[in-house]
This record gives structure tokens, C-alpha cells and sequence, in this order.
């Protein structure tokens, strides 16, 4: 049985979602409180496996709870708020302070609107009762079980030699991406030599305040990739709302509206298929922290055209799924921690 505290100022939000995680049989709501000081005081005596909470909320918002739960008691928790608001970003200083996941609280407070994305709500708290350790020091394995060299052993021709003059990096994450990707672009300099594209897992409510949070805090630019444009040095793109990014005929980006690939719009694998089929070798793909196997065919795809491929470790991960679904076909040939990718960045600032 999955243990979880709801934290929410609205009685009737409580009562709704409640109501929802209740339908399920694995689930049990132990307990609902109206604010964070009053959700703080319920963890030790409930210890719940899921905290659900409210970001704006008087007496302790959503924020000040985060950080105070997890330097007291750190649990997987997930963000339920009205994503659509002013300074909606402020959701994702939640994400930087502890928090997993993000869902999007309906605007209309209706009932038959909760509804309707009901089974996702349910499937994301019965994926975050698994993640038992984070936000502490853990050590990477992942390398070690799979006898993939460490970062030290990569040789510098890899990713600056005669054999990989490397044109575009291409990243894909999902769940606990925003902390790992602020983590690595926030230390590359404004005049980063290459363009980045990044597909991140998120709910198209969120990705306005996403994309906002991430450009305050990295030197690089941060946009959205448009129809016709260039990929250009020294800037970080997102594909836009409910489309596959994909590069055209000349090298210029083509955003498509065909259906979801394996259930995602964005697709990591349809990117990386794409760059790889321009680019060759001429790229290097990082598969980061993600529930799923998202990306690890586009992966293999990126290393059969001899590009450089790197998967996020095991110890570092939020959710190992999607890196760990690229290293067992054979398609990741570095695994590596978030500081290590930031420094193989690096690298290829100073080729």
C-alpha cells in the first residue's frame, strides 16, 4: 500500500483528489492537511511514502515546505498546482529545492477536469512510491556493473579529435530532468561554440514556466526551436508544445504535429534518429535521468552513425529507466554522473 499526504489550501481540491487516489486499490491517502507547516507536522507521525502538495498556500507555501521537508524528512514529492498563473516558474524552484514531478492542478477546481488526467496522477505517484533515495550523496555503480570506462579513461579524441569533429549536442531527460539539466547547462558560458537540443518529459502547461526558469538561471540562450530556424552556437532549444523536433532538409529545424512515438510528444528517440541522420558522427546524444525507455532506440540509432553516446548513472538518477534501457542495448558508450557530463561539455568549449 502506497502511503500519501495531500497538502492543499482548498477543501474542495483535498476532497478531489482524495477521492482519485482512493479509486485505486495500491493507494491510500493517509492523511490531508491545509498547509505545509500543518503537512511538516503530519510526516513523522503518518510517514507517508508520497507527499502531494500545493504550490501558493498560506502560513507555508509549497516552496518553504519542500525545503524543510526534505532537510527533515526527505520523501518523493510531487507538485499539484495551477501551472497557467503569474510567475508560474516559481513551480520549478520547487523542482530545484527537492521536488520530483509536476502535475497540473485544473484552473476550473471542476471535478469531471481532475477526471479526465486522473490515471496519469495515479501512475505518477505509484512511480515516485519507488524512489527511495535522493538528494544525498550515492554512488555510482552504474559503471561498475556494466564495465563502462570512467571519465578519466575517455580518450580526448572521442569528443574533440579527428575522429568526432562534433557540430550539435542533443539531450533528452523526463522525470527529474529540470534538476539534472540545470545542473549541467547552468555551468556552460554564454559563448558555448555549440548549439544544444534538449527534449524534456513535461506537460505542455509547464513548459512556458520551464523554459522561463531555466533561461534565468543558464548564460546560454534558451528558446524554443521555430520552424526554418538554424541551429546556432551558444543557444539551448526545446521543441515546441505537443510537437516531435526534427531537423529538415539544409540542416533547419522541422517541428512536426505527427502522432506520439511510444506514447511521448516530444519524442527523445525521434530527435536523436533525426540529428543522427544529418549529423553522423558529427554529434554527441546524452540520455539523463527518465521513467521508460524513451530515447534509448534514438541512442542506438546516434551510435550506429558513430556518434558519441553518453547515459546518465545510476547513482545520480532520479529514475534510472531510460538510461538504464540505453546502456542494456548497447548504445550508451559513457556513463556518467551530471558533474562528469558538464565536464565533457566543457572540453569541447576549449577544442
Amino acid at each position: 500500500m502506497i502511503k500519501v499526504i495531500l497538502i492543499d489550501d482548498s477543501p474542495i481540491a483535498l476532497k478531489i483528489l482524495e477521492r482519485i487516489l482512493s479509486s485505486s486499490p495500491d493507494i491510500k491517502v493517509v492523511g490531508t492537511a491545509g498547509n505545509g507547516k500543518e503537512g511538516f507536522e503530519l510526516i513523522p507521525k503518518l510517514e507517508p511514502d508520497v507527499i502531494c502538495t500545493d504550490l501558493h498556500m498560506t502560513v507555508m507555501d509549497g516552496l518553504e515546505f519542500v525545503k524543510e521537508v526534505m532537510a527533515a524528512y526527505p520523501r518523493p514529492i510531487l507538485v499539484i498546482s495551477v501551472s497557467v498563473q503569474e510567475g508560474s516558474q516559481n513551480i520549478f524552484k520547487l523542482l530545484e529545492a527537492g521536488a520530483i514531478d509536476v502535475f497540473a492542478k485544473p484552473r476550473s477546481g471542476v471535478e469531471s477536469e481532475y477526471l479526465k488526467s486522473s490515471l496519469e496522477l495515479i501512475s505518477k505517484i505509484r512511480m515516485l512510491s519507488g524512489v527511495k533515495v535522493f538528494r544525498r550523496p550515492k554512488e555510482p555503480a552504474t559503471r561498475e556493473e556494466y564495465l563502462i570506462p570512467r571519465l578519466d579513461k575517455i580518450p580526448l579524441y572521442d569528443i574533440r579529435g579527428a575522429a568526432h569533429d562534433i557540430k550539435i549536442i542533443a539531450i533528452g531527460s523526463s522525470t527529474g530532468g529540470p534538476q539534472t539539466l540545470e545542473a549541467i547547462l547552468s555551468k556552460l558560458p554564454a559563448n558555448f561554440p555549440l548549439p544544444i537540443v534538449c527534449v524534456q518529459h513535461i506537460g505542455d502547461e509547464f513548459l512556458d514556466g520551464f523554459i522561463e526558469w531555466l533561461a534565468s538561471l543558464c548564460r546560454m540562450k534558451v528558446r524554443i526551436a521555430k520552424t526554418g530556424d538554424l541551429p546556432e552556437p551558444g543557444t539551448i532549444y526545446f521543441p515546441k508544445a505537443g510537437t516531435h523536433l526534427k531537423i529538415g532538409s539544409g540542416g533547419m529545424f522541422h517541428p512536426t504535429a505527427e502522432p506520439p512515438y511510444d506514447g511521448h510528444r516530444p519524442s527523445i528517440t525521434l530527435t536523436f534518429r533525426s540529428l543522427a541522420e544529418f549529423y553522423g558522427n558529427r554529434m554527441l546524444s546524452i540520455l539523463l535521468t527518465g521513467m521508460g525507455r524513451d530515447g534509448a532506440e534514438g541512442m542506438q540509432a546516434v551510435s550506429k552513425a558513430g556518434g558519441v553516446t553518453v547515459a546518465q548513472d545510476k547513482g545520480s538518477s532520479i529514475v534510472f529507466g531510460m538510461p538504464k534501457a540505453a546502456i542494456e542495448l548497447g548504445a550508451a558508450k559513457y556513463v556518467l554522473r551530471p558533474e562528469e557530463i558538464t565536464e565533457v561539455l566543457l572540453r569541447l568549449d576549449k577544442k
